[in-house]
């Protein structure tokens, strides 16, 4: 029997698609309600109810600052306070202080960010489904791939900006040449650390010379000298010697990391496809391109 079959009928209909689309709207229509109040609310606009659910998220927030519970005086200041906020916030609003007002924007979409996001967090993945997705993107979860390599260095410090040019003239000297031909040490300059490296990751690489030299280190043909490349510390011409593919473990080795990495891939594209339904309500217009200047 699979897994579908042995599920509940709750459970099935938890998966269902229209079930989905109505937690959206729902979530959707929530945060239309706080920004377009119901005609009910409009009619008396003055009226500011504070409830005891409010009352508690003030002393929650006080307590999470001052670790104990506020004195009665303290209590009646940050519901003055919270009446303050009220007030004035609502007469902004009837102002029109909100339009066009960058941070609001800003404040407001993203509260749709978060609105969207727990809008498309909606199920937990089948087993099997775990299973096809990790197949499909196995290589997100190889070890990184070691490196074995001897460098050159160039320093900028008794070089300055001839460094990089120097280091290029010196690859072309070096051009069809072994890894240990007896130039070398004429060439390049002395390097605090070591001038070989035997089987490092690229976050070993990238603790001695900086990420874009360990993100450069893949990209190299094994075999010869090549570069000039950049590091934190100077340029250098680098030698590869091998590179050991990553390995891609066991499915059951990271099963949460795969779980949290196919629920973050979820979220996201289901936000995007909120984002596109909401989009396909707009009409965007943009400037006209300006006219080319007159030569």
């Amino acid at each position: 029997m699979s897994l579908d079959e042995r599920q509940s009928p709750l459970g099935r209909w938890l998966h269902e698609p229209l079930l989905h689309m109505l937690a959206i709207g729902a979530a959707l229509f929530a945060v239309y309600r706080v920004f377009h109040p119901a005609a009910g609310e409009l009619q008396n606009p003055n009226r500011i109810a504070i409830t005891a659910d409010d009352m508690a998220q003030i002393r929650i927030a006080w307590m999470a600052q001052w670790h104990r519970p506020p004195t009665p005086e303290e209590t009646q200041n940050l519901l003055d306070g919270k009446i303050r906020e009220e007030v004035l916030s609502r007469e902004a609003l009837a102002l029109g202080l909100d339009k066009d007002d960058t941070i609001i924007k800003r404040r407001l979409a993203q509260k749709m960010e978060f609105v969207m996001e727990d809008a498309s967090s909606l199920r937990e993945p089948a087993g099997d489904e775990l299973r096809r997705w990790f197949a499909q993107n196995a290589q997100r979860f190889a070890t990184p791939s070691p490196v074995t390599f001897r460098h050159l260095y160039f320093s900028p410090d008794g070089r300055a900006a001839h460094a990089r040019d120097d280091a290029a003239d010196a690859l072309r000297k070096l051009a069809g040449k072994p890894e240990a031909t007896p130039e070398l040490d004429s060439l390049s300059d002395r390097f605090t650390f070591q001038d070989f490296y035997a089987e490092r990751s690229p976050d070993q690489v990238a603790n001695i010379f900086g990420t874009r030299f360990a993100q450069a280190l893949p990209e190299l043909e094994p075999g010869k000298w090549q570069g000039p490349i950049e590091s934190g510390l100077g340029w250098h011409l680098v030698w590869v010697d091998a590179k050991i593919p990553g390995q891609v473990p066991a499915f059951e080795e990271v099963e949460a990391r795969v779980k949290s990495e196919w629920m973050d891939e979820q979220r996201a594209e289901g936000k995007r496809k909120i984002f596109d339904h909401v989009m396909a309500r707009y009409q965007i217009v943009l400037p006209q391109a300006a006219p080319a200047a007159p030569r």
